[in-house]
């Protein structure tokens, strides 16, 4: 469980493929905190620490998740938004991520607007989508990789999220641009009250 506030954006140095798996090694401040078979979110990805050497560790990434996340694009030299599992006795700043990508979605349009930015995102939707609950709502969160932001200009496909100066300047956001793909996780609770909702109409 996580709660969408990144605590490093992390540098990939390693990408090796191993039949359909893809072996992520990073380097992060904190790597000697890490401990093997620890969940750690990567770009909102929740992955488990498989190695370590130096202020290196490894992460594995399986086909699934290549497939509904923007993992298997990631080069030597690229950032990963990093946060580790919540603490249960810590406060919860941001909102409930699981960890658990559900799509893919594309920058459409990147505005700056006197020093801070506004990111749009477009995101493929069909009714059977929505009825999971893979929507956004105004004002309402989401988790864009990894990053628990506040919905603004919510549509059926599409919506746009501010981004102050410090996420941009500690996330991998200033390496976003129009084009560039991003992980998305809906809000959790929304998922449940859209799957409740359809259970409901179909009696």
């Amino acid at each position: 469980m996580f709660s969408g506030i990144i605590e490093e954006a992390a540098t990939v140095v390693a990408v090796q493929k191993e039949k359909g798996n893809v072996h992520l090694t990073l380097r992060c401040s904190f790597t000697n905190e890490l401990k093997i078979d620890q969940s750690v979110s990567h770009n909102g990805v929740c992955l488990t620490v498989v190695k370590k050497e130096g202020d290196t560790y490894t992460v594995t990434a399986v086909r699934e998740t290549l497939e509904k996340s923007n993992l298997g694009l990631l080069q030597a030299g690229d950032k990963v938004n990093i946060e580790r599992s919540m603490l249960l006795n810590g406060r919860l700043d941001g909102h409930i991520v699981q960890g658990h990508v559900d799509q893919t979605a594309q920058c459409i349009e990147v505005k700056e607007a006197d020093g801070s930015w506004y990111y749009t995102f477009r995101y493929e939707t069909d009714k059977e989508k929505a009825a999971m609950g893979y929507i956004t709502v105004e004002k309402g969160s989401v988790c864009v990789n990894g990053v628990s932001l506040t919905v603004v200009n919510s549509r059926d496909n599409q919506f746009s999220v501010a981004i102050i100066p410090y996420t941009y300047a500690h996330t991998n956001f200033h390496q976003i641009k129009e084009g560039s793909i991003v992980n998305l996780e809906f809000d959790i609770v929304g998922k449940y009250i859209s799957r409740l909702l359809h259970f409901k109409e179909a009696k």
